[in-house]
């Protein structure tokens, strides 16, 4: 059985103790061990798949383990990566002013607890990670995204612009919040409506309900044949803007001044409705306050002199600069002009010295005097005067304008304000801007008999 015919069957050997030699695992050929019950020599078979079988389980347990510390490596990386994120966010929320928000909340003023705060990552999805192709607009204050939320809603979605210096930032940041706690206050169909803010991301964003048509800046100086600036449209459109200011100053919660009226900040819906926009520099005042006292902050062209001057802004400060948006609306012409051939000049001056000079037809937009009767014309050029008055107690209030545009608007312009029998005592109360309570509005004008003295 040793001629090697047994290399691949399992043989057994036969061995015999003899006196000088006992049978023992060294007596038996290589590759053979002694089975002392059976008396015989054996073949390590066994011991081999053994060796096999323990290599196979240690490398599995090594390959296992290995795998196991791989994942316990990554799962740990992911909760410090998750942890870092969130510890990130609530870095952003408070440098974006969340605790100021907190605070608002908690002490339950106003309406603020109507506004939604969105998270970083559903801002990402309704922009497309603030994809170039969503982009409406970009501007001093940041970029305006076109979004789409998750139940399917079209947004506005403005993103603040990266600010650089800590003062900055923080005079930013109260701007902003000063925008959503103000605007959470207002619920009116002809101001711009703010479903909510993100604070965790880098930069703080609003998300505002989303007006197709742009502004009143662009619309007034890209008229065209398809969609022509009609009178009616303009008188429409001045009268929503009146009614929203009247709201602001009288209705809401708490008064609340604008402080940066003009064309540019008044939206268009889809039916070329007004939306009075950007509060940012809006301030919300007691029944009892009659004016703010602030750094000198707006829009040149639309500035109340006497708030330039005094840095005391009143509800008639808005009254001027809504005089202002009411003459780019009879003219079409920019409140400050800077052609190269020509000095800066000023469309508030231009437009009182030609009503100074009876001349206020030269000025008008063709597209008025074509489309507009001429008494509603001069009613409302009248009235913008009045709003323009450098003495800002001589203002009509924002209720008066409204009203008084509402008239026009109801008679088809052939109304004046009558304070007494003369006319006389008429025009002067028109020029002055001092109403009486007990005017009433029901004077016809017919210009064909009637002459209407503008100076």
């Amino acid at each position: 059985m040793t001629d090697g015919k047994c290399e691949h069957y399992l043989c057994e050997l036969l061995c015999l103790n003899t006196p000088s030699n006992y049978c023992l695992s060294e007596s038996c050929p290589p590759h053979y061990k002694y089975n002392s019950t059976g008396f015989y020599c054996e073949r390590k078979i066994r011991t081999q798949n053994t060796r096999s079988l323990k290599s196979i389980i240690i490398g599995c347990s090594t390959s296992v383990g290995t795998l196991f510390l791989l994942l316990a490596t990554w799962s740990m990386y992911k909760v410090l990566k998750r942890k870092q994120k969130i510890m990130l966010k609530q870095k952003y929320f408070k440098r974006n002013g969340g605790l100021l928000l907190q605070q608002h909340l908690s002490s339950n003023e106003g309406n603020v607890e109507k506004i939604k705060l969105f998270t970083s990552k559903e801002m990402e999805k309704a922009t497309d990670n603030y994809n170039e192709n969503r982009i409406l607009g970009q501007g001093g204050q940041g970029t305006v995204y076109k979004g789409m939320l998750i139940e399917g809603s079209i947004v506005a979605i403005k993103k603040s612009k990266m600010v650089e210096g800590k003062k900055f930032a923080e005079k930013k940041v109260e701007q902003f919040i000063n925008e959503v706690i103000i605007l959470s206050q207002i619920n009116h169909r002809n101001v711009f409506k703010l479903l909510g803010c993100c604070l965790e991301a880098e930069v703080p964003l609003l998300v505002y309900e989303f007006i197709p048509n742009g502004t009143l800046y662009d619309l007034i100086r890209n008229q065209n044949e398809e969609l022509p600036l009609t009178w009616e449209m303009r008188l429409r459109i001045t009268i929503e803007i009146a009614n929203a200011l009247f709201y602001l100053h009288s209705a809401a919660s708490a008064p609340i001044y604008h402080q940066d009226i003009k064309s540019s900040n008044i939206l268009l819906d889809d039916k070329y409705r007004a939306k009075v926009s950007d509060f940012g520099t809006s301030r919300s005042v007691t029944l009892e306050q009659t004016h703010l006292t602030t750094r000198v902050q707006g829009t040149f062209g639309y500035m109340d002199p006497e708030y330039f001057r005094s840095s005391q802004f009143t509800e008639k400060s808005d009254v001027y600069s809504f005089g202002v948006v009411l003459i780019e609306l009879l003219t079409g012409q920019k409140p400050i002009s800077a052609e190269q051939s020509e000095p800066v000049r000023s469309l508030v001056s231009y437009f009182l010295d030609s009503m100074q000079e009876n001349s206020l037809f030269n000025i008008i937009d063709p597209m008025v005097v074509k489309d507009g009767p001429e008494q509603e014309i001069i009613v409302v050029a009248l009235l913008a005067k009045r709003c323009l008055n450098l003495n800002g107690k001589k203002r009509p209030t924002m209720k008066q304008v409204a009203m008084e545009l509402e008239l026009v608007k109801a008679s088809g312009g052939n109304v004046i304000e009558e304070c007494g029998d003369e006319e006389s005592e008429i025009d002067d109360m028109i020029h002055s801007g001092e109403t009486n309570p007990s005017c009433s509005m029901s004077r016809t004008i017919t210009t064909d008999s009637v002459t209407f003295p503008l100076n």
